[in-house]
């Protein structure tokens, strides 16, 4: 692969959402299995950490549509 300006934004984009799929996917675990998740017996406050590290990753996002 080529080192180019739009590879590398295209190589940060495809990263930021592998790990949004991550943890979206973690609470997908949570929503369908919260008896099940026996290492967080707080499952509200695991599903409100999964959000956060979404949300970062969506803000990396939004910052490259917006300044590249």
């Amino acid at each position: 692969m080529q080192l180019s300006r739009s590879n590398m934004l295209e190589v940060i984009h495809d990263h930021a959402m592998a790990h949004i799929n991550k943890h979206r996917m973690n609470v997908e675990v949570y929503l369908a299995n919260p008896v099940g998740v026996g290492e967080h017996p707080d499952i509200m406050e695991a599903i409100e950490k999964e959000l956060e590290e979404m949300a970062k990753y969506h803000d990396h996002i939004e910052v490259l549509k917006e300044y590249f």
